[in-house]
């Protein structure tokens, strides 16, 4: 009986646990941080990007800066989950306009990830990290849309998420 209660009760923690009202993230090349409350009245994309070298999170990455100027009302947050030398690698091959504009952040150890429950269990480089996914955060500052890919190539494109902000807006 008193196992079956403590599993009770790890379970309601796990099921009752909420992502952060919160967060502070640092920028991962030079300096600059985002606060989440600080963004309050505009929609906020949290892309949680896979750890190591991934060209599908380059190429996803320079798709979303190229067009991110005709989705004004989103803030658009790219998390990597690297070391600090990992992400500055990373982020040297894309153009250094962009990343002043819209800055890569770091998510040491999946932190945030994890606090946001993205699954976690997906193989990738010989080693195991979160499934890539990308977080809507609503204007009043809570959760409103969710994408979590099933693989690598399997991410939310521009388009679906312009289109997402155009439903929620309506």
């Amino acid at each position: 009986m008193k196992h079956l209660l403590s599993a009770l009760l790890l379970l309601t923690s796990i099921v009752s646990a909420a992502p952060p009202e919160d967060f502070t993230v640092r920028a991962a090349a030079g300096k600059g941080s985002f606060t989440l409350k600080e963004a309050r009245g505009k929609f906020v994309a949290l892309h949680f990007l896979l750890k190591t070298e991934c060209p599908l999170c380059l190429k996803h990455t320079r798709d979303y800066f190229a067009k991110s100027a005709t989705l004004p009302n989103v803030t658009q947050i790219f998390l990597k989950p690297d070391s600090d030398r990992e992400i500055e690698a990373w982020a040297s091959k894309l153009p250094a306009e962009d990343l002043a504009k819209n800055p890569i952040y770091r998510d040491p150890y999946a932190k945030l990830a994890k606090a946001f429950d993205i699954p976690d269990g997906y193989n990738f480089h010989g080693q195991t990290v979160h499934f890539p996914a990308t977080i809507l955060i609503g204007p009043d500052g809570k959760e409103v849309f969710r994408y979590v890919g099933k693989s690598n190539a399997d991410r939310l494109s521009f388009e679906a998420l312009a289109a997402k902000v155009a439903e929620l807006t309506k």
